[in-house]
């Protein structure tokens, strides 16, 4: 999806990235945020994609990525082979979600976990008013060809990570152009968290 708002997406992941870090990006797409923070961050990117077409464009970058379901987990990454584990609008078309976190912290040390907030006000007003499944610029998919498999707002996501023991790092909950400050579950589009288990390395 090329939109202002995923590119706002990739500028933010990319300046949670250090320098120099181990990142591995689980349905890496095309390869564009991995070819950004491989040359603004000199980081050490490994992405994992399912799609054929999408891996083709990653090795036209000259970029490294294994093709695989990540319902699969990952079993071919040995423990905690990386920093960081970018679930980058992918967490939400997973089956197995508690699987992938699981085998995400096995693999990484933190995870950064982005998607599209279904709580906005445009897909509430579509919703009330209209009473049809939201389409807009961060969910841009109707109901019957959608990739989605849920949809979660960003209290749903930090309820979850309370329940589960996930302590949240960082947040970032974004607009079509900028962050959001004020009632982020109804006016961000979509969310950016960094989250590792409580009681692991805080460094």
């Amino acid at each position: 999806m090329k939109n202002d708002i995923l590119r706002l997406d990739y500028r933010v992941i990319a300046r949670i990235i250090p320098e120099g870090a181990r990142v591995l990006d689980l349905g890496c797409g095309d390869g564009e945020l991995m070819d950004l923070l491989q040359k603004e961050k000199k980081a050490k990117v490994q992405g994992v994609e399912l799609n054929e077409q999408s891996i083709y464009k990653c090795v036209a970058k000259g970029l490294s990525v294994v093709h695989s379901n990540l319902d699969k987990g990952l079993t071919g990454f040995p423990d905690q082979a990386f920093d960081y584990v970018i679930l980058n609008e992918s967490l939400q078309e997973v089956r197995n979600v508690e699987l992938l976190l699981r085998e995400t912290f096995r693999v990484g040390r933190r995870a950064i976990v982005g998607f599209p907030n279904f709580g906005n006000w445009k897909a509430r007003t579509m919703i009330f008013f209209r009473g049809q499944t939201p389409v807009t610029k961060s969910l841009p998919y109707h109901w019957y060809d959608t990739p989605n498999l849920r949809f979660l707002t960003i209290k749903d996501f930090e309820e979850y990570c309370a329940v589960e023991s996930l302590k949240i790092i960082e947040s970032h909950c974004l607009a079509a152009k900028s962050e959001v400050r004020l009632w982020p579950n109804l006016f961000a589009s979509t969310a950016i968290f960094v989250v590792a288990p409580k009681g692991g390395n805080p460094t």
